[in-house]
């Protein structure tokens, strides 16, 4: 063979080696950046643009995708302990057309930490509505979608701010009074006879707490290799002595029950989506949802847990657009008769 020939090869072989031998050595030695890099490549496939908002010094961190157009505008609250990210999967099969906005919460990632006043449920839906009121999004009403802790402060946000809104989805919520008590509270009241906040299966600190919290949280079984745990238990431990003082806040008396407590006063379009087989917060919740509020729209799905939105990303994409949809003609059709 010419040596030019075999020249070309060895270089072609070295070029082709270094992107591959960087990839094992971030996935063996530094698993929580490959985590960072993954989601940053994800954003940016999907169109999905990072900024900053700020009022009266406090700053929101959010990502966003598109303009404000015929369809509404979408708000996505995440769960305890994630951020804007978990969002991703479903914003895959939302339509590029829709304003999709993901906020982190409170606290979390690179939304401002101040004090507990502002991890009470009333306290996150006094900052969103304060973000909502930073962007313009309540120029016009806007669809609001929460899951968990969100779905808890989408509920409230939705009684003390029905004319932002022209639709809410609640997904697996936060803050009810549920007729079937799931394993996970009925744990934690076992933790609250013993004042141990160290204990909390959602704020793990060992690649095996990890494990042990991603099969709290899904239905489905996933083997996840011990060094991407390992990378989701770096990127967490700095931030759990925040994560245990915001759970603290969240069962609290004041907390704890605060859709319960509102959910009277929904009176906006509402959708309800829910796991079968949610561990965290059982799925009766979503009969008392149907019960209080005449006229929901319940969904629940088989062979899903509370993590609905990562299990289910494209049943949950399509159920929020259909309903948003839905609601839209119901609109239109309504101001048709009218005039």
């Amino acid at each position: 063979m010419d040596l030019d020939v075999v020249n070309m090869f060895i270089i072609a072989g070295g070029t082709l080696a270094i992107p591959i031998l960087a990839f094992v050595a971030s996935f063996l030695l530094w698993p929580a950046a490959l985590i960072k890099v993954y989601h940053w490549y994800w954003r940016r496939r999907l169109g999905m643009q990072v900024d900053f908002a700020e009022y009266e010094g406090y700053r929101f961190c959010y990502s966003h995708r598109g303009n404000p157009g015929t369809r509404p505008s979408v708000l996505m609250l995440h769960g305890f302990s994630a951020h804007k990210d978990m969002w991703l999967g479903v914003v895959k099969f939302l339509p590029k057309n829709v304003h999709l906005v993901c906020v982190d919460m409170p606290g979390h990632e690179g939304t401002t930490r101040t004090s507990a006043v502002d991890y009470s449920i009333e306290g996150q839906v006094k900052r969103i509505h304060q973000f909502v009121k930073s962007i313009g999004l309540n120029k016009k009403p806007f669809h609001l979608i929460g899951t968990s802790m969100g779905g808890s402060v989408a509920g409230v946000y939705a009684a003390r701010h029905p004319s932002d809104l022209c639709g809410v989805t609640l997904i697996c919520p936060a803050g009810l009074e549920y007729p079937t008590e799931s394993k996970f509270v009925q744990h934690l009241r076992e933790l609250e006879k013993t004042q141990n906040s160290d204990g909390i299966p959602l704020i793990p600190s060992t690649p095996e707490e990890m494990e042990e919290m991603l099969k709290l949280c899904s239905y489905v079984r996933f083997k996840i290799p011990k060094q991407i745990l390992q990378g989701l238990v770096d990127v967490r431990i700095p931030n759990n002595d925040f994560y245990r003082e915001c759970f603290m806040e969240l069962v609290g008396e004041k907390s704890r029950h605060s859709l319960h407590e509102n959910m009277n006063l929904i009176s906006t379009p509402l959708q309800v989506i829910w796991g079968k087989n949610d561990q965290v917060l059982d799925v009766s919740g979503a009969s008392v949802l149907a019960k209080a509020i005449p006229g929901s729209q319940v969904h629940l799905l088989d062979n899903c847990g509370h993590s609905v939105v990562m299990e289910r990303p494209r049943k949950s994409a399509q159920l929020i657009m259909d309903f948003i949809i839905a609601q839209q003609n119901a609109g239109i059709n309504s101001t048709k008769k009218l005039s």
